[in-house]
């Protein structure tokens, strides 16, 4: 999708004016879907994405004013740009609707360039606030990343989408996943020497404590006990040869 292209939800209880604003979106590139009534707008906008609202703000079962409340408690649908639709003796109920957080109005007559033009500009500050969410959780998973280095739980895919960033974060991330392999590289060869350190020194304290046993006094009556029997069992045979 191009900057100037989106997928845009038009929420007016009069036909003729959804026909007419999505003909004039249309033309312009873009792609629509209708309400016509503020609840039809919340259900569509919680199971589709859409980059803009156009609102109007007199509509039966839920009118305007209640579908921006509602939006702006909802964090998947609070950062969709909203523009609300009013005839020009509606002017009150425009500013209401930008103090509940509309980005801007567009009147019912509108004319196809100002529709371009405020179109254009609610897009473009969505795209710029979808790439600032983006950064924002990418530095989270690389706060995140920290911590499970220092936990030896890292899993160097964990960055594997913000590594593909272009721009410095990006950077970060692919110098943050090398050095972390490093890390575990040499935590590896630490345990590894720190094993046959082990086994070493279990087989010095064996060798020592052999050592200890045949040193004693008793070991030694026994092992010159062993040689005796030895020689008492070898003579018989050695003096039935000499015969």
């Amino acid at each position: 999708m191009t900057q100037e292209q989106g997928h845009i939800l038009i929420v007016d209880d009069h036909k003729t004016t959804r026909l007419k604003l999505r003909m004039g979106l249309e033309q312009q590139g873009h792609t629509t879907s209708d309400a016509i009534h503020g609840r039809q707008a919340l259900d569509i906008l919680r199971r589709q994405s859409f980059d803009l609202v156009l609102l109007d703000i007199l509509m039966p079962e839920m009118d305007g004013y209640e579908v921006l409340a509602e939006m702006k408690k909802d964090p998947k649908l609070r950062d969709i740009p909203v523009i609300v639709i009013s005839a020009h003796d509606e002017m009150d109920s425009v500013v209401k609707g930008i103090e509940l957080g509309a980005e801007d109005y567009l009147p019912k007559s509108f004319d196809p360039v100002l529709l371009k033009a405020r179109i254009t500009a609610c897009l473009e500050k969505k795209r710029l606030r979808d790439q600032e969410i983006q950064y924002l959780r990418d530095v989270a998973h690389l706060t995140n990343a920290a911590a499970s280095v220092e936990a030896e739980t890292f899993d160097p895919e964990s960055l594997a989408s913000v590594a593909e960033r272009q721009d410095e974060l990006g950077q970060l991330a692919r110098v943050f996943q090398r050095m972390a392999h490093e890390i575990d590289a040499r935590q590896q060869r630490l345990k590894q020497q720190v094993q046959e350190l082990r086994i070493e020194i279990d087989q010095a304290r064996r060798t020592h404590q052999v050592d200890q046993i045949t040193s004693t006094e008793y070991f030694q009556n026994l092992r010159q006990k062993a040689k005796d029997i030895r020689g008492s069992r070898e003579e018989p045979k050695d003096s039935s040869q000499n015969k």
